[in-house]
């Protein structure tokens, strides 16, 4: 049955689900991605130089991002504890170890304004240099992304798994949070040996359609709510006119 505790972490993990998916698209594609020239180092770390504040900006929603993660895990583990507790562990770590890798980001950024800070010490690089590094830090964060992708896809997985078991979404949604989630783990480990398969495999088409199932549960979860199990109600009353005084004790 479902408990108070499980409701209120579901509101929680609604939540937290539907503002870190915010919170990460606002940080990449609307303050980060638009000082990046492709190609261009120089240009790259001039629009960094200029544009600091912004830069700044992002470490801060990279790592609330990384705190909305914890909160998520937290909340999906109390809800789905009781379907399967091993399981629920597992998936929570897998997130843990995404949430801790994506930390890299942030040190990233900083790294690279350290770089153009002009700093005496720094003196002894020639600027073209310094550039160089920067950008270096920058395309750090995708490799920092794709090595926490695996765990990211198996921590949906189990968690799209659990929500199957439970009922507490649409099974619909669950399978294909299922297959969204296991097609993400096949495409990163793939993309990690061969980094050319985002070639034929758009990288964009690795984690979208997760991405997808985990912003529609939180969507649910916070309209919807968790909706009891019509297995277990057919299982334990298969006749609602019988007496409740026949039923066992531990029912």
């Amino acid at each position: 049955m479902i408990d108070n505790s499980q409701r209120t972490a579901a509101k929680v993990a609604g939540w937290s689900g539907l503002l870190t998916f915010v919170i990460v698209v606002v940080g990449n594609y609307m303050l980060l991605n638009p000082l990046v020239v492709l190609g261009d180092a120089v240009a790259t770390a001039q629009n960094i130089v200029a544009h600091q504040t912004q830069v700044r900006i992002t470490v801060v929603c990279f790592l609330t991002y990384s705190l909305g993660v914890f909160v998520l895990l937290t909340a999906l583990y109390v809800i789905l504890r009781p379907i399967n507790p091993g399981l629920a562990l597992a998936g929570a770590l897998f997130r843990l170890v995404f949430a801790l890798l994506w930390l890299f980001a942030p040190l990233n950024l900083l790294g690279a304004l350290r770089l153009l800070s002009n700093a005496n010490y720094l003196q002894v690089f020639e600027p073209d240099r310094l550039q160089a590094l920067a950008r270096l830090h920058l395309g750090a964060n995708f490799d920092a992304y794709y090595v926490g992708l695996p765990f990211f896809g198996l921590a949906a997985t189990v968690c799209a798994w659990l929500w199957l078991k439970s009922n507490y979404i649409p099974r619909g949604l669950s399978i294909f949070g299922v297959i969204s989630s296991a097609w993400c783990v096949l495409c990163a480990f793939i993309f990690l040996i061969f980094p050319h398969f985002n070639k034929i495999v758009n990288d964009y088409l690795f984690d979208s359609p997760m991405a997808l199932f985990e912003l529609a549960v939180s969507l649910w979860l916070l309209l919807k709510g968790l909706r009891p199990s019509d297995s277990y109600d057919s299982r334990h009353i298969p006749n609602r006119n019988i007496q409740s005084s026949n039923f066992p004790t531990f029912l």
